[in-house]
């Protein structure tokens, strides 16, 4: 029963995910990250089978550190993106694919622009103003399709992202309860509670 959000507005990128760990009708945790900060301007949001998560989050974040401490300067969003996708397409051709969907949110320090990814386990990928994965998605697409404005402020993306979680709390039978959200804007990444 997982569930992630993501949105883009004015100068940032506003990621959420739930923070049960679950296994068929049992919760193994209620305090789970699935957010992993990969750099400093870079968020990553996670849903999936439980091993292939945290093992496919770390490989990436150890990855790009990799990338960024060869070359001295950090993946860009778009670049970062593509890495990810293309680990994520050869996965699907080996004897272990990763069962893998992933929000990828960052801020363009060159461009000033945010970006959002959405990514499956199958490898496909779309920048997209606003995405979601899991059962919550059912819910929230539509409400975020009406109320997603480009130009927001930060007040009223989160606005839009609380209207969003009240809906799956109130509409999906086994609703997730707390959520961790992760902004990243050109200050960086920071942690908000709403």
């Amino acid at each position: 029963m997982e569930t992630s959000f993501a949105l883009t507005g004015k100068g940032y990128v506003i990621v959420a995910a739930d923070t049960t760990s679950a296994r068929s009708i049992v919760k193994m945790k209620v305090d789970e990250d699935k957010i992993k900060t990969l750099s400093p301007h870079l968020l990553m949001a996670y849903s999936g089978e439980p091993g292939d998560t945290v093992q496919f989050a770390e490989y990436v974040e150890r990855n790009i550190r990799l990338y960024q401490i060869r070359n001295i300067y950090p993946l860009r969003p778009s670049a970062a993106a593509s890495w990810i996708r293309r680990s994520l397409a050869e996965s699907l051709r080996s004897r272990k694919p990763y069962s893998v969907n992933l929000l990828l949110g960052g801020y363009d320090t060159a461009t000033f622009d945010p970006h959002l990814y959405w990514i499956d386990y199958l490898g496909t990928i779309s920048e997209v103003p606003f995405a979601a994965h899991g059962y919550g998605a059912y819910f929230a697409l539509s409400l975020l399709d009406r109320y997603h404005d480009p130009s927001a402020s930060l007040e009223e993306g989160l606005a839009t992202l609380k209207r969003c979680i009240d809906e799956v709390s109130k509409r999906l039978v086994v609703s997730p309860g707390k959520y961790k959200v992760k902004i990243v804007d050109k200050d960086g990444v920071r942690e908000v509670e709403l």
